[in-house]
């Protein structure tokens, strides 16, 4: 009834339904932080102890909160072979325990609800809701608003409904830690800005989102800040974004510039004044495409995503696999009438994320550490979606980011139960070695059966094995690729001198190497975790169990999303359900764009084609996990302690091809030599210390000393000193 009379009155098809409502989806989480902050600040009034790093001896229950600065498992698991007794919980868990999760279900609930008016409504149009006047000044008039429409519902979906299955594992994994409230205000305050990044209506209000999730993500990474490396990975994350948030400001000022708009509508509306392939169009792309880089981990910036693995594994799977990286694609999905009209600065978005998803599979060929396996698994996977949205299939970018929050979330709380059941097996045996180390773990399966299965269905589904869900999004952008080889503005474009088919076709051979490296490393994982003899310990064996429902729960609700999410765009050649849903679903937003790219014509292929490119994709999975399980031996592998350093190129890998050592010493060391001789001890202390703050006091003491001598007491000094004065004086008037 509504709806027909909004219809009758010439209203949005929306107006007076539940998406009156979407300012309340931000404002919960809202709620839920101020409730926590507040009783985190209550529970610290108290002294604590005079060493901070004191809560650690009572924190032994998780693998990922002490680190040394190597990064690896440091102390924590309990002070001595008899201290098995429970930590004693924080004195508002239980509050924060029901609070925490369930302001972000009530916002699943009310994201739901809209969803479901929305897809009813079949609006064509976004759905605007104007809280209220945010800037006016000149010509220049920023709301504070919302936008529904169907890829802002289909990114709060995934926010809100992964991140409460997030939010109650988080209550088994982080019950014991001192910080209990500080955590879940940290992570509802994260989840606030996250929907206001993807709600907003308009740029400024998607920016404010997109800081505040990077000043979340350096709360949490570096939540056990009482330790020098999660410090230092909070603040390597937080610095290295600011590099990509100029880029991005720089677009935004050049499209306010030119457009006279920042509003979604606006800049959707005015971009036909922007000359298809111009510069200024490709400039604006490009500096935006450089804020995604940051945000999402791509080369160059990619290295600060691998250390927030710092931070609790719930914020892994929450924060660094599920939603704030996937930032950068939303936006570009977003912004997708913008980079339709380049198709150079397309060509680089696609080939930056094809050459960071094969990079950073190769860094994971070697890595140990389990969650280090998964961080760079997110890297490479990351790059697919770039790759998606780069050559403008931006529904099978947003449909990788979707199963890929699916998976990689399953993956993440997966590794966080691992890791939760080594560290409680050596908490109670004392023992303190790296609970994160595959080579500490294998044979697994036999105490934690249901981690196992659901972590080899996610396992499955990134490799790209049928019918998980990961194989129908991984697919999809493969087969785009190679689809606009010929007949799109991608493939008559050049970039750098290169004809854009050819880049094409190296970006698709790119995406089935990358393919390949991720079925052997996501295996390899697999395997000296889960098979193999257990080398966890004899004393430790015993203690080796599955974790608590509360963080089995959600794993098993990921699972079946990681089964069945490809369901959600099925492609024509597949027998079953419906046909290219999320495509049609997006086709309001993302459609005429994609029409641009491809010259007004649905992208196909043959299906003979299509059937070849399935089949190569599907072979080259499944020689990953053979080749994996045929070459790698789990009953050859020692533990940590006993493993030889790694020579040649392994050594390579596992260093992670000296990036960071390379930034240190190019650009790190440097800067910080020319800031301590020319900012310091030039500038601070030569200029403003040493010549206006020191000079001047100088200056003034020696004005003062000739006072002081000027003032002897003597009559005679002061006569003369008076006749000196006159004859001066009079001096100046007879030379004039």
């Amino acid at each position: 009834m509504l709806l027909q009379e909004a219809a009758a009155a010439g209203a949005h098809p929306l107006a007076g339904t539940a998406a009156e409502w979407i300012w309340l989806v931000p404002i919960l989480p809202l709620i839920g932080f101020l409730i926590n902050g507040l009783l985190s600040l209550s529970s610290v009034a108290k002294l604590g102890p005079k060493n901070p790093a004191e809560h650690h001896a009572h924190h032994g229950d998780h693998a990922d909160d002490h680190h040394d600065a190597a990064g690896h498992a440091a102390h924590g698991h309990g002070g001595s072979h008899d201290d098995h007794a429970q930590p004693a919980r924080h004195r508002y868990a239980a509050i924060v325990s029901l609070v925490g999760p369930a302001v972000l279900a009530l916002s699943f609930l009310l994201t739901t609800t809209i969803f479901i008016a929305l897809a009813g409504a079949h609006a064509e149009t976004p759905f605007v809701k104007r809280m209220f006047s945010w800037i006016a000044t000149g010509n220049m008039g920023i709301d504070a608003s919302f936008q529904v429409d169907q890829l802002s519902m289909v990114m709060a979906m995934v926010i809100t409904g992964v991140g409460t299955l997030i939010h109650i594992f988080s209550v088994g994994y982080m019950q014991d830690d001192p910080g209990y409230p500080r955590y879940f205000a940290y992570l509802n305050l994260f989840v606030f800005f996250m929907l206001v990044l993807v709600l907003g209506a308009n740029y400024p209000m998607l920016f404010v989102g997109w800081e505040g999730v990077g000043l979340c993500s350096y709360l949490l990474i570096g939540f056990w800040f009482s330790e020098k490396a999660n410090a230092d990975a909070g603040k390597k994350a937080f610095i290295v974004n600011r590099i990509g948030d100029f880029g991005f400001l720089v677009a935004l000022f050049l499209l306010f510039a030119n457009l006279g708009t920042l509003s979604f509508a606006g800049v959707n509306a005015g971009a036909d004044q922007l000359a298809p392939g111009s510069a200024l169009v490709t400039t604006i792309c490009l500096f935006m495409f450089l804020g995604c880089a940051g945000k999402s981990a791509q080369i160059p910036l990619y290295i600060w995503l691998p250390d927030a693995m710092a931070g609790p594994t719930p914020v892994s799977a929450l924060i660094h696999a599920a939603t704030m990286v996937t930032a950068g694609v939303y936006l570009i999905a977003r912004s997708a009438v913008l980079f339709s009209l380049s198709p150079v600065a397309s060509l680089t978005v696609a080939f930056v994320g094809a050459l960071t998803a094969l990079f950073a599979a190769t860094i994971g060929l070697k890595q140990w550490d389990i969650k280090k396996v998964l961080a760079y698994s997110t890297v490479s996977q990351l790059g697919y979606m770039f790759v998606g949205v780069g050559v403008g299939a931006y529904a099978a970018g947003v449909f990788h980011l979707v199963t890929h929050a699916f998976f990689k979330a399953l993956l993440f709380l997966g590794s966080g139960s691992v890791i939760y059941a080594m560290h409680k097996a050596y908490h109670h045996t004392g023992n303190h070695d790296d609970a994160q180390d595959m080579r500490n773990m294998g044979g697994l399966r036999k105490f934690m059966p249901v981690t196992f299965i659901l972590m080899w269905i996610a396992t499955l589904a990134i490799a790209g094995i049928p019918p998980f869900a990961g194989f129908f999004s991984k697919d999809e952008i493969l087969g785009s690729v190679f689809a606009r080889t010929h007949g799109s503005t991608l493939a008559d474009a050049t970039w750098l001198g290169i004809p854009g088919s050819t880049m094409l076709y190296a970006i698709y051979v790119m995406g089935l190497a990358a393919a390949l490296l991720t079925a052997i490393y996501m295996t390899r994982m697999m395997l000296y975790t889960f098979h193999g003899p257990n080398r966890t310990g004899e004393a430790e064996r015993t203690h080796l169990t599955e974790a608590p429902w509360v963080m089995t729960a959600p794993l098993a609700v990921l699972g079946v999303l990681s089964a069945v999410g490809g369901w959600l765009n099925l492609p024509a050649f597949f027998p079953a359900g419906p046909v290219q849903a999320l495509h049609h679903w997006l086709e309001p937003v993302t459609g005429q764009a994609a029409l641009r790219v491809t010259k007004g014509a649905e992208a196909h292929l043959e299906h003979s084609t299509e059937y070849v490119l399935v089949g190569i994709a599907v072979a080259i999975a499944a020689i990953g996990i053979a080749f994996a399980i045929a070459r790698l031996k789990p009953q050859a592998l020692v533990t940590k302690s006993q493993s030889p350093a790694s020579e040649g190129f392994a050594r390579v890998l596992e260093e992670k091809y000296f990036v960071d050592e390379g930034y240190d010493k190019v650009v790190v060391q440097p800067l910080l030599g020319v800031s301590r001789s020319v900012l310091w001890k030039g500038m601070d202390a030569g200029l403003i210390d040493g010549l206006v703050v020191n000079g001047s006091a100088q200056l003034a003491r020696g004005i003062g000393w000739v006072g002081s001598r000027m003032q002897s007491g003597q009559v005679g000094t002061y006569a003369w000193v008076l006749i000196i004065g006159v004859v001066a004086v009079l001096g100046a008037f007879s030379l004039r």
